[in-house]
Formats: C-alpha cells, structure tokens, sequence
C-alpha cells in the first residue's frame, strides 16, 4: 500500500507555474490520505480566481496516479481555510523573499 509520505513525494512534482515552487512548499496542500487503492488529495489555490486548478488537478491525478498500487487519486479543491503566505515552508518563503 502507498504511503502519504510517497504521495507527498510525488506531489513535489506539481509546481505552481508563476511562482516555480511545488504545492507542498508552498502549503497549498492540506491534506493526504491513502484508503487502500485510493488516495485522496485535499488543496487550495494562491487565490479563488487562479485560473490552474484543472491543471493543478490533472497533475496531482498523474503524478500520484504513477505510484504502484494507486489506483484512483481524488484531488479535491478548497477554500476553506484560505490560503495565506504564513503557510508555505521556511524555504519557500525564503525562495520567495518572504
């Protein structure tokens, strides 16, 4: 059975296009878990009106979906709580000059 740390190693590989930083070191990410076969995605976006969610969607569906024994991923998109810049990583902050 999949991990959530191995799907958070694959979700490193969504970036966010304008800011060149993965959803989790960006704390867009909420929440992982894995039930069974499935694994079940909880994000949110920088802001509502960001128009990358069906990408942001599509990737989190490849990437996770390439891990052996995955068989469905369902990435679900939040608003709530809203995304603030106090969320991302130490690192991310830095990259970022926050």
């Amino acid at each position: 059975m999949v991990t959530v740390e191995q799907v958070e190693e694959a979700l490193a590989n969504v970036i966010d296009p304008e800011l060149g930083l993965d959803f989790l070191e960006l704390g867009l990410v909420y929440e992982v878990e894995v039930e069974g076969e499935e694994v079940f995605i909880t994000f949110t976006l920088t802001t509502a009106g960001c128009p990358i969610g069906p990408q942001v969607t599509e990737q989190m569906k490849e990437f996770v979906g390439e891990l052996p024994g995955v068989e469905a991923v369902h990435p679900k998109m939040v608003f709530v709580p809203p995304w603030t810049p106090e969320m991302m990583s130490e690192d991310a902050k830095f990259a970022l000059g926050y």
